[in-house]
C-alpha cells in the first residue's frame, strides 16, 4: 500500500461519498418518484421501475454509479477489477430490463441477463465491504475510528450478501400472500442502502478518523 497524495485523497473520499449517497437514494427516489408522479403503489423489485415513469431515474442512476465505479482506483489492483466489474455488472442491469408480465422470448433473455449482472454487482459490492474496505496497512496498528468502522464494513457485507439468499428464497417459495407485501423490493433496498452505508462509510462521511 502507498501513500497517496492529499489532493488525491480527498478527491478518493469524495468519489466514495457520491457512490454512497447514490446507493441510498436509489430505493427512495424511485419509490417516491413513482407515488408523485402517477400515484403508484411500491413495485415488486427495485428492477420493476424500469417498466414505469422512473424508468430514466433508474438508468441515469445506476449508470451514474458505474462512471463512479471506473473512476474509482484503489490502493491495490484487486481494487481497481472490483471497481471495473461492479461498473460493467451496474451497466449491464440498466441495459437489460427485468422480463416485465408475459414477456417475449427475447424480453426473457434479457430478464436472465438482467438477474445474472444484479447478482454480480450485488456480490461485488459485498466483496468490496468484506474484503477490500475492512484491509489496512500491517505496519501501522489501526485507529480506535478504524476498528469500529471494519465491523460497519462487514455488517453490511453480510447483509447484502444475506438480502441476496433471502431474494432467491422468496422468488422461488414465498406463497403469494407474502409476495404481496413487495419482500423482494424491501429486500432489495436493504441491500442497496446497506452498499450505500458502507462506502458513506469509507468516504469517511460516517466514523471519520479524528485530527
Amino acid at each position: 500500500m502507498h501513500t497517496a497524495h492529499p489532493s488525491l485523497v480527498i478527491s478518493y473520499l469524495l468519489l466514495r461519498k457520491l457512490i454512497g449517497l447514490l446507493g441510498c437514494a436509489l430505493p427512495f427516489v424511485l419509490a417516491i418518484g413513482a407515488w408523485l408522479i402517477s400515484g403508484m403503489d411500491v413495485q415488486p423489485s427495485i428492477s420493476d421501475y424500469y417498466h414505469t415513469v422512473m424508468r430514466d431515474m433508474f438508468v441515469g442512476i445506476l449508470f451514474a454509479i458505474a462512471i463512479f465505479m471506473l473512476s474509482y482506483r484503489g490502493y491495490e489492483p484487486a481494487d481497481d477489477r472490483a471497481g471495473d466489474i461492479a461498473c460493467i455488472s451496474a451497466i449491464f442491469v440498466a441495459l437489460f430490463p427485468v422480463a416485465p408480465l408475459n414477456p417475449t422470448p427475447a424480453q426473457e433473455v434479457l430478464g436472465t441477463l438482467h438477474y445474472i449482472s444484479a447478482a454480480v454487482f450485488f456480490l461485488t459490492l459485498a466483496y468490496f465491504s468484506l474484503v477490500l474496505f475492512t484491509k489496512s496497512d500491517p505496519t501501522i496498528p489501526p485507529t480506535p475510528r478504524k476498528i469500529v468502522r471494519n465491523r460497519v464494513y462487514r455488517i453490511c457485507g453480510w447483509t447484502i450478501i444475506a438480502c441476496l439468499a433471502l431474494i432467491v428464497l422468496v422468488g422461488n417459495f414465498a406463497s403469494a400472500p407474502v409476495k404481496q407485501l413487495d419482500p423482494v423490493f424491501w429486500l432489495e433496498a436493504l441491500a442497496i442502502i446497506a452498499f450505500g452505508f458502507s462506502w458513506l462509510t469509507k468516504g469517511e462521511a460516517i466514523l471519520a478518523d479524528q485530527p
